[in-house]
């Protein structure tokens, strides 16, 4: 009975021990606790595959299935405009803007407009539009609302026919951009994100393109937008095209309010049966830039929470500083010569940091807690100082005393002057030292030197006593020298000679 026992314990124990050793995370949803956000784990999340990563670095801060092939819906959109917006840089110039400004341009090739084709408007009747009419005549960049604001399939349908001459051939054009920023993952069979088995790519691949689509100005303007104003055209009167992304814009329905994060900046969502609930989303704070992909989340309003649990769990993890911020911790200490010896820090100078009008960098810096402490330790090694100006009271507040500069990769450099926190009196001394004596005799507008006691001891009453003094000593040489040769020889006594 006791070993029967005993073998029983033993096989629990193992059995345990191997449960252990699995990835199985027992965190769910209903667990999550948005006071603690930093505790995120994955089964907090209800979507098969998400990513979020640092926007300016491509930092990956959290990852759940990132490389598992998905199907992107509506977020593949996000391309279809970005590629969009690129190649209207490459669209030729008309003869009257030969001489104009790039950014003139940009702007007229933007506005040339595209004649939709029937082909174009003809879409399913579930399928999400922007109400397009064939034969309508819209500008470029009214398409790219179109299909970014409403999620028109037939409005990124006519930007393909449009820019690419078909959308095959558009298409090919998306593969090939998606290759070249580094997506090695993703296939895609249309430019409006409708099903297809051979249309797919993965949360990390999807964040590498929102990535870079970010970086462009105008992209950022379109997918932020609440709402767009179509101007009036060759069909329709001017209406206005309302943003469905809800983690950008505020619901007017109460059920979906909370959906809305007040630090997004876009982007994008998506929705197929096959595809699930997805979402790519951006957000800003405090200089912090995040971007996160949700796919396949287990509901509409699941996508919104996955996001900005992933969202909340990023910001937790980085901190928005300045060089200035990070030196103060730990200022510069220098000791200064010559000081009042009244001076109750006895020389001991601090020196404060002012942002110089020479500098041409960004003052701002996004880093983990861990990477600010290795700053704060090794501060002097990640930055350059040279010093101008001579640690000599007297020096009054706010004199700058050097520069201190940050060379961020890749960017302008940061420069800071480094500035005294206080004045120092200089010693105050018994006679004047020769550099106040030749700074005197220069800014003394009388071309002849004041009659001074200093003066007439020096030049006049010190010349005449010494000459008195060398008289007296010469005439005591000559008396010495006198007496010396009237000194009669004495003859001998005492000695007899023979």
């Amino acid at each position: 009975m006791v070993k029967s026992m005993r073998r029983f314990l033993g096989l629990l124990l193992a059995a345990l021990f191997a449960v252990s050793l699995l990835p199985f995370s027992f965190a769910h949803a209903d667990d999550y606790n948005e006071m603690y956000p930093e505790l995120l784990e994955q089964g907090h999340l209800t979507a098969s595959s998400v990513i979020l990563i640092e926007a300016d670095s491509g930092k990956v801060i959290f990852e759940k299935n990132p490389d598992t092939p998905m199907y992107p819906a509506s977020t593949t959109k996000i391309l279809t405009i970005w590629l969009a917006l690129t190649l209207a840089h490459q669209l030729p110039v008309s003869e009257g803007m030969a001489n104009a400004s790039e950014q003139a341009i940009y702007e007229e090739q933007l506005n040339t407009k595209y004649t939709v084709s029937e082909a174009a408007v003809n879409i399913a009747p579930d399928e999400s539009s922007a109400k397009l009419a064939a034969g309508e005549q819209v500008a470029l960049i009214d398409l790219c609302y179109a299909a970014m604001l409403p999620s028109g399939n037939d409005a990124a349908n006519a930007i393909a026919e449009g820019l690419g001459g078909t959308r095959e051939n558009f298409v090919n054009l998306m593969n090939s951009a998606a290759v070249s920023l580094g997506c090695t993952n993703t296939h895609f069979v249309n430019a409006n994100g409708l099903h297809d088995d051979m249309h797919f790519t993965t949360a990390r691949d999807m964040a590498i393109l929102a990535r870079i689509a970010m970086q462009s100005e105008e992209f950022r303007t379109i997918v932020s937008a609440p709402s767009h104003i179509m101007p009036r055209d060759n069909i329709y009167r001017a209406r206005t095209l309302e943003n469905r992304n809800n983690f950008v814009v505020k619901s007017s329905d109460e059920r979906k309010q909370s959906r809305y994060y007040p630090f997004s900046t876009g982007i994008k969502t998506g929705t197929t049966e096959a595809a699930g609930n997805c979402l790519v989303a951006s957000a800003t704070r405090d200089g912090i830039n995040l971007i996160c992909v949700v796919f396949n989340a287990s509901s509409d309003a699941s996508r919104y929470s996955d996001a900005k649990k992933l969202m909340e769990y990023g910001f937790s993890q980085f901190i928005s500083t300045t060089i200035k911020e990070i030196y103060e911790q730990n200022p510069r200490v220098v000791d200064v010569r010559g000081f009042d010896l009244e001076d109750e820090q006895v020389g001991r100078l601090t020196l404060d940091l002012r942002l110089s009008q020479e500098s041409t960098g960004k003052d701002l810096i996004v880093m983990t807690r861990e990477e600010m402490e290795y700053w704060v330790q090794n501060f002097s090694s990640m930055t350059v100082t040279e010093f101008t100006r001579e640690f000599k009271a007297p020096i009054s507040a706010g004199e700058v005393m050097g520069t201190l500069t940050y060379y961020a990769e890749g960017e302008a450099p940061v420069v800071y002057d480094m500035i005294a926190s206080r004045s120092i009196a200089a010693r105050k001394q018994l006679a004047p030292s020769i550099e106040q004596i030749y700074a005197d005799a220069e800014n003394d507008p009388n071309p002849f030197p004041r009659l001074t006691f200093e003066l007439v001891f020096l030049f006049v009453i010190l010349p005449i006593a010494a000459l008195i003094l060398l008289i007296h000593l010469l005439k005591m040489l000559f008396r010495f020298i006198k007496a010396k040769r009237k000194v009669k020889a004495v003859k001998p006594s005492g000695r007899y000679y023979r």
